[in-house]
């Protein structure tokens, strides 16, 4: 550290030829010298002792006083940042507050000088982690922006600093809405910055900064690729020897690891590393970010060893890190991390080593991070899941139970803790969880941790998020309820494997239909309070509906009309957290809104049939059936089916599909174009048969294993012609792979001993039990105004096959709808446009769609039906309230078909539509073929119209549809006359959901 010894001496051998203008001039001078070079320190502490004398010599009720302490502070902030010397933070917040209180309100250099103090309180915040100096910081910065007129040349500056200010405050509280309130004061600085402007680098590596936050906060990676890009900007326009450019090199190498970290690209880890090596160059010893540079550098190299395995890497890292802990002082807010990281490095190392002394150095130096990190700072769960971690590792070495209890006392701590990311104590409860399965399998403390994990598991899905972004989220947690169920199952609580099954499944779908709850009750006792809550949930939805656009071609306007958007949102979401904590707190409401026990579900049963939830495991996999009249679930273990079948006969399944044609893959295989018009698929490929399992083969194994199985539990018997009994209704609610697997057509189909579900019962599904109760609860007769049919084909919608029979399969419709005197309507082609549609939609409460569809795997909300002018998406369709709807055919390919990556989601077409409000749907879960859609939905409809009673002044509605559906499916059967594996997959596609 610079002694200021010699400039004093100087200054006094000197005072008496200097006037106080000169000395403070002098200051001035030098302060700015160092402020635009950083190089010269000695040269700095001269300007400080100049303008200490020059204060010291100005009586306080002097006019130039002010100024002259607000010089002193500023000259003294530049040293602290240089040097962390905190004397000098403290003389700067002292000089700066005085300036303050001699400064008069409307005095026009009010605002700056606040804003100097804003940036000093932070300074010192930064270094000593007081939150009390955060919240003044905070508190000046946004009084000297209120003071700072538009167009004013510090506009920029101070928007800037505000930014930065509420970001440290979230890196300390990890409350959202301070990031949002961060980015968008960093954009608008970015806005007021005109190109070429000097501080224009600041102002991006400042967004940067705040978008990278917020990325490790939600992992968006579009956050993190504008962080990238931000900072890969300010460096192009920051000169070779600026002070700023080891900073910038260092951030660009710590958002490129951040990256790595998610896509284990190692281009992105290499580029990191070498822009925090060249970081570490430029930085001068003795700088407070030497600290800090080291450490990031050691993250950086010991993910490179955790890849490669190259020891060099790690001895490196470890090398860095303790040298970053060696420089690091006492009490420094950044202390608790390093050790953390360092702890984390020396465990990797016993990783490879299985040195004992590693992994007791790791635990020192994780137990050292835990003891200072302050109570309700959001990284408090994630220490306690390092130190989890280790003495699991020292337990699987050692065998000591004292082991085991502490990784299981810390597992506990970090995911019961009401601090940090819902993720990370997500984690820790599933490692809490997982400990006990595999340790002591028999403990009931195992239900408390599923249950905190499935609890958990809704809070990284909140509805803060745009609904593409809960769906990315949610890929993470997937098989989790499942997991629990099996545990539950384990331990003979029936009861908790249903309520996790239920809470831990379909969760975006669930918080959709939370924001479309029915009211009444709530408006008889307070209508003020039910308004609200129809108020907000319908500016929720709006918002969570509202597509992630593509941020990098947008102007910065438009990114900051976009950040208000979203800060808007987060805003709204804090408030219908709060409105509904009120709604519970009034008598008889104390669980609005919370997911239902499972004994609720029981009274909204749909009447003769049964509800049967299928749970697939690693470990074991059973049934429950809830029945009407039933006082308690059935639970049927299913020990001859498994997970590992289940995956296979999707793989089987798959293979067929290609085989057939009913399914396009990608690759160079060509095109069967003089075949195209026979399917409802986007593209034909002629693959490779594979005849080793037939769909025989999967649908025997589905029925021997799984479907027989079940019915014989319920002693439901055959009803097939020429019995006169009506078959009872079956809803499946499949969980993971079994959601890909047509349960409904299981069975035996050899010409001796034939026999399949059809023959027993009416097959439905529903994405829950939950989503068929609530349909039966909601119960609603049709508006006499909306009741009727509309109806589109599409043949030949742009880049995609003819398909000249949804033409016919509408003229077919139309006519028996006409016949029967009901409300219609058909548009065909271009005569209709998605927005048509969604408007008839509202219009009418059936509607009969026939055309492509095509399901988008890595986006599911982009799910479409395709027309002739645009594609209609499931997005569109879910911004739609259609408080009418009541039945929708989609004579479409694959409008059932989930994405893979989210089984349990129902992210498809058809569970679209019931979350838009529709009770039931037909879908199909692969391609139809064209010449026999027609015939389907003629029997579909003749059957649906004939036992629909007209006295009853009902119109038209769905309410026989599963059964139609089960006589159009037998219908094609007979008219296919086989059962060969052709034949089986053109009538197994057709399923219905819902009621």
């Amino acid at each position: 550290m610079t002694s200021l010894r010699g400039p004093i001496a100087l200054i006094a051998e000197t005072e008496a030829d200097d006037s106080h203008e000169q000395l403070f001039d002098d200051g001035v001078a030098l302060t700015k010298q160092y402020e635009a070079t950083r190089t010269d320190l000695d040269g700095l502490a001269t300007a400080i002792c100049k303008l200490r004398r020059v204060v010291e010599l100005t009586p306080k009720d002097h006019p130039d006083t002010a100024p002259r302490l607000s010089w002193l502070g500023a000259s003294l902030f530049l040293h602290f940042e240089t040097t962390g010397d905190l004397q000098h933070i403290a003389e700067a917040i002292s000089a700066q507050e005085t300036a303050l209180e001699l400064t008069s309100e409307g005095d026009p250099d009010r605002a700056v000088r606040l804003a100097n103090l804003g940036a000093s309180l932070w300074s010192r915040s930064e270094r000593t982690g007081d939150l009390h100096d955060l919240a003044e910081a905070i508190e000046a910065r946004q009084r000297a922006l209120e003071l700072t007129p538009e167009g004013h040349p510090d506009m920029a500056s101070r928007l800037s600093g505000l930014g930065a200010s509420l970001r440290s405050r979230f890196e300390h509280t990890g409350d959202l809405q301070d990031l949002a309130e961060a980015i968008s004061a960093d954009q608008r600085a970015l806005e007021h910055t005109p190109e070429g402007h000097p501080d224009m680098a600041w102002q991006l590596t400042g967004l940067g900064m705040s978008l990278w936050s917020r990325f490790e906060r939600t992992g968006d990676l579009q956050d993190l690729a504008e962080a990238i890009s931000m900072n890969q900007r300010a460096l192009e326009i920051t000169p070779e020897g600026h002070p700023d450019m080891a900073r910038r090199l260092a951030n660009l190498g710590l958002f490129l690891w951040s990256r790595f970290e998610h896509t284990e690209d190692l281009q992105d880890l290499a580029e990191g590393i070498s822009a925090q090596q060249r970081a570490l160059v430029l930085i001068p010893e003795g700088h407070p970010d030497m600290a800090l540079r080291l450490a990031n550098l050691g993250n950086s190299l010991r993910s490179r060893f955790d890849l490669t395995e190259d020891l060099e890497d790690l001895a490196e890292a470890i090398s860095a890190q303790k040298r970053a802990l060696v420089l690091i002082p006492e009490g420094h807010p950044d202390m608790a991390l390093q050790l953390a990281s360092l702890g984390t490095s020396i465990l990797s190392r016993f990783g490879h080593t299985e040195d004992l002394d590693d992994l007791a150095e790791a635990i020192s130096m994780q137990h050292r991070a835990l003891e200072i990190t302050p109570e309700g700072h959001p990284d408090m769960a994630l220490r306690h899941c390092n130190l989890a971690v280790s003495f699991e590792a020292r337990f699987g070495h050692t065998g000591e139970n004292q082991d085991f209890t502490e990784a299981l006392s810390h597992c506990r701590t970090a995911a019961t803790s009401p601090f940090g990311p819902p993720h990370i104590r997500l984690q820790a409860a599933k490692h809490w969880a997982g400990l006990l399965e595999e340790f002591n399998p028999g403990s009931s403390e195992i239900l408390t941790a599923f249950d905190t994990a499935i609890r958990l598991s809704t809070l990284t899905t909140t509805l803060d998020q745009v609904l593409e972004n809960r769906y990315s989220q949610l890929v993470d947690t997937s098989g989790l309820a499942l997991q629990a169920a099996s545990a539950a199952f384990a331990l003979q609580r029936v009861d908790k494997a249903l309520e996790w099954l239920e809470q831990g499944r379909c969760l975006v779908w669930r918080q959709l239909t939370s924001l479309r709850t029915p009211l009444d009750d709530l408006s008889r006792h307070d209508s003020h309070l039910a308004e609200s809550v129809v108020k907000l949930s319908k500016k929720l939805e709006g918002a969570g509906s509202v597509r992630n656009a593509a941020r990098s071609a947008m102007l910065m306007s438009e990114k900051v009309s976009l950040e208000d958007q979203a800060r808007d949102h987060l805003r709204n979401a804090r408030e219908w957290d709060e409105l509904v904590t009120k709604v519970r707190a009034t008598p008889g409401f104390e669980r609005f809104l919370e997911p239902s026990p499972w004994h609720t579900l029981l009274p909204y049963l749909p009447e003769a049939g049964h509800a049967i939830i299928v749970n697939v495991d690693t470990r074991r996999c059973d049934a429950i059936v809830l029945s009407t009249g039933r006082s308690t679930p059935l639970h049927i273990p299913l020990p001859s089916f498994s997970l590992a079948k289940c995956n296979q006969y999707r793989q089987d399944l798959t293979n067929q599909l290609q085989a057939h044609d009913y399914r396009e893959r990608g690759g160079t295989v060509a095109t069967v174009l003089e075949e195209a018009d026979k399917e409802r698929g986007i593209r034909k490929v002629i693959l490779r048969k594979n005849r080793e399992t037939s769909v025989q083969d999967i649908l025997q194994g589905l029925w021997t294993d799984l479907v027989k199985p079940v019915l014989q539990a319920l002693e439901i018997e055959k009803t097939a012609p020429p019995s006169t009994e009506v078959a009872p209704r079956i809803w499946w609610c499949p969980t993971g792979p079994l959601s890909f697997l047509p349960i409904h057509a299981a069975g035996i189909y050899a010409n001796e001993g034939a026999e399949c579900l059809l023959d027993y019962a009416v097959p439905s599904y529903t994405p829950t039990i939950a989503a068929l109760t609530d349909r039966v609860r909601n119960a609603r007769p049709i508006e006499k105004a909306t009741s009727g049919l509309f109806m589109t084909c599409q043949p030949n919608a742009p880049g995609a096959s003819h398909i000249p029979g949804t033409t016919k399969e509408v003229q077919f419709i139309e006519n028996l709808v006409t016949k029967e005197g009901l409300r219609s309507e058909r548009l065909e082609g271009s005569t209709i446009t998605p927005a048509i549609c969604l408007d008839s939609m509202e219009r009418f409460n059936s509607i009969h769609l026939a055309c492509h569809a095509c399901q988008d795997i890595a986006n599911p909300l982009d799910s479409r039906f395709l027309f002739h002018n645009g594609s209609l998406d499931l997005l569109a369709i879910l911004q739609r309230n259609l408080k009418n709807a009541d039945l929708a055919f989609l004579s479409a390919c694959q409008t059932g078909t989930g994405a893979e990556e989210l089984p349990d989601e129902a992210v498809h077409l058809a569970a679209g539509m019931l979350a838009a409000g529709y009770r039931r749907v037909v879908a199909t879960i692969w391609a139809i073929r064209d010449e026999h859609a027609p015939h389907v939905a003629t029997d579909f409809y003749q059957y649906l119209l004939y036992h629909r009673d007209p006295a009853d002044g009902s119109g038209f509605d769905g309410m026989h549809s599963a059964r139609a559906l089960h006589h159009a499916t037998q219908q094609l059967r007979i008219r296919l006359g086989d059962n060969s594996d052709q034949s089986l997959l053109s009538w197994i596609p057709y399923v219905h959901f819902g009621y």
